[in-house]
């Protein structure tokens, strides 16, 4: 449209016919045949797939210790209260699991009440994710949680498979709130 419209006030530069944008990197399209893995709420009134089968201690401080996640599966490890909307991390050194298949995932994160930013580190299959890095880690997997948002925290370079990801907060605080995939 916009081609067209400069084509009608007499610009003489515009190409003829559609663009077609070929974007690549963090602006690539996700293939859809390669997500695999559901939009994830953590908080307990949307929560799926928890893979504690007892479940999460709704609005209460609990310790959470990890277990085997099988595909679209996640956990917690560490001092969380679990909200009807999302889960706060009471104490350092507590983390967020999920077994995935998508090239992406994001996860959507902020800080606690008092706004102090939290460090984290990101892992894929125990290690650091090198070329599969997000656009908010790099590829030790380190990264912080600044503001409320939605956090890159992987990209897959090569062939997309099942893995394992998991966040570890350095700092107490962080709120998490959902999970998407591209």
């Amino acid at each position: 449209m916009i081609q067209q419209l400069l084509a009608e006030a007499g610009n003489r530069n515009v190409a003829n016919g559609i663009v077609d944008v070929k974007a690549t990197g963090a602006e690539a399209a996700s293939d859809t045949n390669d997500v695999q893995s559901p939009e994830t709420y953590v908080g307990w009134q949307r929560s799926d797939n928890f893979v504690d089968q007892s479940g999460t201690v709704n609005g209460a401080p609990h310790v959470y210790s990890a277990a085997a996640p099988r595909l679209n599966q996640w956990g917690l490890t560490g001092n969380w209260t679990v909200d009807a909307e999302n889960a706060g991390l009471n104490d350092k050194d507590g983390s967020i699991y999920y077994r995935f298949h998508a090239r992406d995932l994001h996860l959507v994160l902020g800080p606690g009440a008092d706004g102090k930013p939290v460090r984290f580190k990101v892992t894929i299959d125990g290690k650091p994710p090198g070329e599969n890095h997000g656009a908010d880690t790099d590829a030790e997997g380190n990264g912080t949680v600044t503001g409320q948002r939605l956090y890159q925290l992987v990209r897959q370079a090569g062939e997309v498979g099942d893995h394992t990801f998991e966040i570890r907060f350095t700092d107490p605080g962080v709120q998490a709130y959902a999970f998407t995939f591209g």
